[in-house]
């Protein structure tokens, strides 16, 4: 099940992406494949559902740093909760920093412009567990992000936040 989860995700993710990005993200194709056309922009994209786990993410990609924003925390579930809140009490203590201030941008160096235009999502709901992968450009660069989810009294709440190009996961962050 997983590993058919993850197939049907690298290819919807490689069907929404331009042929540029997607080679970013999914490696150069080999001389003899045909050239693809780059899709129109947004078209076939389905429309974000309100409550979904994808309408969670998108705010932490129009506002970066979001996820860093104590105000924000009630969108998270443990084990992330439990990480953000011990980072936030560091910051409070003075002894600095634990996270990295654009972790939803794969702590990239970036351009706002580029992140509009290069990101591209996908969700995986399982009952009450979700998954959305994340895909963008940054800096040249391709990123893809997973954004594991639960539901607690009816509403998504991220509960991990896992880079697939940085390998690092938010809940494995020791903020003591």
């Amino acid at each position: 099940m997983a590993c058919a989860l993850a197939l049907a995700t690298v290819c919807l993710l490689a069907a929404g992406l331009s042929s540029a990005a997607a080679q970013g993200l999914f490696g150069t194709p080999p001389a003899s494949a045909p050239s693809a056309t780059p899709p129109a922009d947004n078209v076939g994209e389905a429309p974000v559902r309100p409550g979904s786990p994808t309408a969670v993410v998108k705010p932490f990609y129009e506002h970066v740093g979001l996820e860093l924003d104590p105000a924000q925390r009630g969108h998270f579930a443990d084990p992330a909760k439990s990480v953000l809140d011990k980072s936030d009490a560091l910051r409070k203590s003075g002894q600095g920093e634990c996270l990295d201030p654009n972790m939803a941008l794969d702590n990239a160096q970036y351009d706002k412009a580029e992140i509009d235009k290069s990101l591209k999502t996908i969700e995986a709901v399982d009952g009450d567990e979700a998954k959305v992968v994340a895909a963008f450009v940054a800096a040249g660069n391709p990123h893809r992000l997973e954004w594991k989810f639960k539901k607690v009294d009816g509403d998504w709440k991220v509960a991990d936040l896992l880079s697939v190009t940085g390998e690092w996961a938010l809940s494995q962050y020791q903020c003591e």
